[in-house]
C-alpha cells in the first residue's frame, strides 16, 4: 500500500499573527488558538489548485510567511518576463534622490519613529507634527496599515502605537531608493515605476548574505518594501516668491499599486515564491517638490539632492549593532544637503540617534548616563569607519573629552616615531588613556562638532550640485542686474558712444542683425549678454 504524500503549506515561526491570511484561504485550512497562533491544517489545504490561482496565504501574507511542506530542491530560478525600472546607480558611486522637506521627514519618521514625540488628536489617532519656515509652514504624519484604501485610514493610537514599535529603520533605505526612481520620471505624482527584489537585494547589499535564505530575504524585501507606502503625510505650506501656496491632506508618501509575486511549481505541485515586483507611484507631495516643468515657470519647486550607494548597504549592515549610527547616517544625508560645514551641537546629533527620552532619563540616571555616552562614542567610531569621520571643534570638544579613538588616531604609523610619541605622552601632564574628566557629561552638552569629512563618492556630487546652486544664483544676480536694459537704451548708448551697429556687433562676437534685431525689440539678450553690453555701452 503507497502511503499517502503530505500535501499543503506551513506557517513559519516568522508569523506574528495578524490573520490577514485567513479570510483568504479558500478551503479555511487557516485555524488559530486563543493566543492567535496560526497554522494550516495540511488535510484542508490543497495548494489552490481548485481555484488555479498562486498560494493565496503566501500572496496575501504582509511578508509572505507561509511555506510548502516540502523544501524547495534545486536552485532558485529567476522570474521571467519582469520588466522594471532600469538600475540605479549606473556610475556605481551615486544617484540623485527627492531631498525635498517631506522626504527628509519621511526619512526621519521610518528611521526615528520610536523616538519621535508622538501625539493624539481629538479622533484618538496618533500623529506626528513639524512646524517649518518660522512657523509658517506646517508638515503632519500618521499611520495607516491599509495600502489600497483612499483616502487613506489612519490609524487610532493603540493600532498606530503597534504599528510605530513595527517599523523598521531598513524601510528608510527603500524610502530613499524610491526617492531615487522618482527623480527619473518627468511627472512623478502620474507616473509610476517598477522595482524587483533582486533589485532591492543587492542596493541593500542583501545578495552577499550567504547565511540568510532566498525565502528569508523574500520576507525581509516584501516587508520593508511595503512600510514606507503606510506613511501619510498632510502639508499646509506658505507662498514663497512666486510659488503660490498650498496644502494637502493624508495623502500616502508613496503608493504601492501592485504586489506581484512569482512562483517556480515543482513535481509535486507546490508553488514556491522565487521573486517579487513592486510598481510604486509617489504621492502627491511630488506635483509640488519634485516638478520640473512647474519649477521653470516658477509654480512649483524641483529640490533634489544625491544618494551614496555605500549609504544602503552600510544601514542594512549596522542597524541591529549600531542603530544610533544609522540613524545619525541618514539624518547627515539630507543635512549635509543644506551646507556640510554647518556646526552641530552634541545634544542636537545625540537626540536625533537616541530621541529626548532617553536624553533626558541620562541627565537624571548615571548609569544611563554611562551607558549612553559609551554607545554614543560607539556610533562616532561607526560612522569614521565608513568615511563620515567627525571634525571636533577643538574649544568646546576638547581632546580630553573626545573618544578614546579619536585621540588614538594620531598615532603615528612610522615606529620610532610612535615611540616619541608615547615618551611625550607619557611625560605630559594628561596622557591620551587617562580616564575622562569629571564632569564630562556636562562638558559635552556643550560641545559641537565643526561638521563631517565625508567619503568622496559622497562629498564630489554634494560638491557638483553646491557649484550647479552657486552657478544659478549668480546668474540670478547677473539677471536681476540687468532686467531693465531695454531696446531704447541699447539705441541710444550705441550711438552716444559713436558705434555704429557693425561696430558693436564686432566688439561684442554677434552679428549686425542680433544688435539689429535686439534694438527693434524683437530680441531679448541673455543676461550674460546684457552685462557685456553695459560694460561696453557705459550704460
Amino acid at each position: 500500500m503507497e502511503s499517502k504524500q503530505t500535501t499543503g503549506y506551513t506557517i513559519t515561526d516568522s508569523c506574528f499573527g495578524c490573520g490577514i491570511c485567513q479570510p483568504h484561504c479558500p478551503t479555511s485550512a487557516i485555524k488559530s488558538d486563543r493566543e492567535e497562533q496560526y497554522q494550516i491544517e495540511t488535510e484542508l489545504c490543497n495548494n489552490c489548485r481548485d481555484d488555479d490561482r498562486d498560494p493565496q496565504c503566501i500572496v496575501n501574507c504582509p511578508i509572505s510567511s507561509p511555506m510548502p511542506l516540502q523544501a524547495k530542491k534545486g536552485r532558485y530560478k529567476a522570474a521571467k518576463n519582469v520588466i522594471t525600472n532600469p538600475d540605479l546607480f549606473i556610475n556605481g558611486k551615486n544617484n540623485s534622490l527627492a531631498s525635498s522637506i517631506v522626504i527628509w521627514e519621511g526619512s526621519n519618521v521610518l528611521s526615528r519613529a520610536k523616538t519621535l514625540p508622538w501625539k493624539t488628536d481629538s479622533e484618538g489617532k496618533l500623529y506626528y507634527s513639524r512646524s517649518l519656515k518660522q512657523g509658517l509652514a506646517s508638515i503632519t504624519f500618521q499611520i495607516t496599515d491599509e495600502l489600497k484604501s483612499q483616502p487613506p485610514q489612519t490609524l487610532k493610537e493603540k493600532a498606530a502605537q503597534y504599528a510605530v514599535e513595527s517599523i523598521d529603520i531598513r524601510a528608510a533605505c527603500l524610502h530613499l531608493i524610491y526617492a531615487a526612481y522618482a527623480t527619473t520620471l518627468e511627472r512623478p505624482w502620474e507616473q509610476e515605476f517598477t522595482i524587483s527584489d533582486r533589485q532591492i537585494e543587492k542596493y541593500l547589499g542583501l545578495d552577499k548574505r550567504k547565511d540568510l535564505s532566498k525565502a528569508a530575504k523574500l520576507s525581509t524585501i516584501k516587508d520593508l518594501a511595503q512600510q514606507p507606502c503606510k506613511i501619510v503625510a498632510a502639508i499646509d505650506w506658505p507662498q514663497q516668491g512666486k510659488v503660490a501656496g498650498f496644502s494637502f491632506d493624508k495623502s500616502r508618501l508613496w503608493h504601492l499599486l501592485e504586489i506581484k509575486h512569482h512562483f517556480q511549481e515543482d513535481d509535486l505541485g507546490y508553488k514556491h515564491l522565487i521573486g517579487l515586483t513592486f510598481r510604486i507611484k509617489p504621492g502627491i507631495w511630488a506635483k509640488y517638490f519634485l516638478n520640473k516643468q512647474g519649477y521653470k515657470e516658477r509654480i512649483a519647486y524641483y529640490q533634489y539632492g544625491s544618494l551614496p550607494k555605500f549609504l544602503l548597504s552600510a544601514i542594512a549592515t549596522i542597524w541591529q549593532q549600531h542603530e544610533g549610527a544609522a540613524r545619525m547616517m541618514l539624518w547627515l544625508l539630507f543635512k549635509t544637503k543644506m551646507g556640510r560645514k554647518q556646526p552641530i551641537t552634541i545634544p542636537k546629533l545625540m537626540q536625533v540617534a537616541y530621541g529626548k527620552d532617553k536624553m533626558d532619563r541620562a541627565t537624571v540616571h548615571r548609569d544611563v548616563r554611562k551607558r549612553l555616552l559609551r554607545t554614543f562614542e560607539g556610533d562616532l567610531e561607526t560612522l569614521n569607519y565608513y568615511g563620515i569621520k567627525p571634525i571636533f571643534d577643538p574649544v568646546t570638544y576638547k581632546v580630553e573629552i573626545q573618544p578614546l579613538w579619536a585621540k588614538l588616531a594620531n598615532i603615528p604609523e612610522d615606529g620610532d616615531a610612535a615611540v616619541e610619541f608615547w615618551i611625550n605622552d607619557a611625560n605630559s601632564d594628561r596622557s591620551l588613556i587617562d580616564s575622562s574628566p569629571p564632569g564630562k557629561w556636562n562638558m559635552l552638552m556643550k560641545a559641537r562638532i565643526l561638521g563631517f569629512d565625508l567619503p568622496p563618492e559622497w562629498q564630489e556630487q554634494l560638491a557638483k550640485l553646491t557649484s550647479k546652486k552657486q552657478r544659478k544664483n549668480r546668474q540670478k544676480r547677473i539677471s536681476k542686474k540687468t532686467k531693465d536694459l531695454s531696446s531704447e537704451q541699447i539705441l541710444e548708448a550705441r550711438k552716444r558712444q559713436g558705434f555704429s551697429q557693425r561696430t558693436l556687433a564686432e566688439k561684442i562676437g554677434k552679428s549686425q542683425s542680433w544688435i539689429r534685431d535686439l534694438e527693434n525689440g524683437r530680441l531679448s539678450a541673455k543676461p550674460q549678454d546684457r552685462e557685456l553690453l553695459r560694460k561696453l555701452l557705459k550704460v
